[in-house]
């Protein structure tokens, strides 16, 4: 079972452009994301950054329409995520009650969808995802 662990760092939301976490908290994140690769549990993981260098592309009557971060109804944004791939989501929340996070951090779990979950009209539908999740790994 895959789960994406998804850091929610309050007010991240209106970080400045160019806004980096200090060199103590790395060091500490580093330990963890370590420990994650040694247990074989690590799929992959990344930092993002703040909103505000960031952008939207809405739908709203078809038509596509870019708004440049900061968002102003954002009340929590995504700071980084780990995928991992554990038996459970027990043993996911175990991991992410291991993260070294600061009281102003949350860590939401959320199961990735897999096509065995899926009926079978929805997966004849999606035809060739599969493909398309190996190619993309390997760029």
């Amino acid at each position: 079972m895959r789960f994406m662990m998804l850091m929610i760092p309050k007010g991240y939301e209106a970080a400045a452009p160019g806004t980096m976490p200090s060199a103590e908290a790395v060091a500490a994140m580093m330990k963890y994301n370590e420990a994650l690769k040694e247990a074989g549990v690590l799929v992959t993981l990344d930092g993002l950054h703040p909103p505000s260098m960031g952008a939207r592309v809405s739908f709203e009557g078809g038509t596509p329409v870019v708004t440049d971060g900061p968002f102003i109804e954002s009340k929590e944004v995504i700071g980084g995520y780990w995928m991992i791939e554990v038996k459970s989501r027990d043993e996911a929340i175990h991991w992410a009650k291991k993260c070294p996070a600061s009281a102003n951090e949350v860590i939401e779990i959320r199961q990735v969808q897999e096509m065995a979950d899926f009926p079978a009209d929805v997966q004849e539908a999606a035809a060739g995802f599969a493909e398309l999740q190996r190619r993309s790994a390997g760029r």
